[in-house]
């Protein structure tokens, strides 16, 4: 049986049923940029089962989550400013 070369959460961010996103929004040096195209890309989703925030935060976290160690510190950080990007673009109270 020959072994798949991506690994399955890598075909998740790529083929996520709930929505399309833009290649390569993970890797931006600016949370500003991440949080408008993970806003853009889950309210334009038809298919999405959630509010587009959730879908929006679920599919960030999910990165988060799945890259663990082989994020530097610097994208943690921006990936996480993000997340206060988002909630700011939602209309929602930032954490802190």
């Amino acid at each position: 049986m020959a072994k798949s070369k991506t690994k399955w959460s890598q075909g998740v961010t790529e083929n996520s049923d709930a929505m399309d996103l833009k290649e390569g929004v993970f890797t931006s040096d600016d949370p500003k940029k991440i949080a408008d195209s993970l806003k853009h890309s889950a309210e334009s989703s038809h298919r999405r089962k959630s509010s587009p925030f959730r879908s929006a935060m679920s599919m960030l976290n999910f990165y988060i989550n799945r890259a663990g160690d082989q994020l530097t510190k610097k994208q943690r950080g921006t990936l996480e400013k993000a997340k206060d990007e988002l909630r700011k673009d939602f209309g929602r109270e930032t954490r802190h």
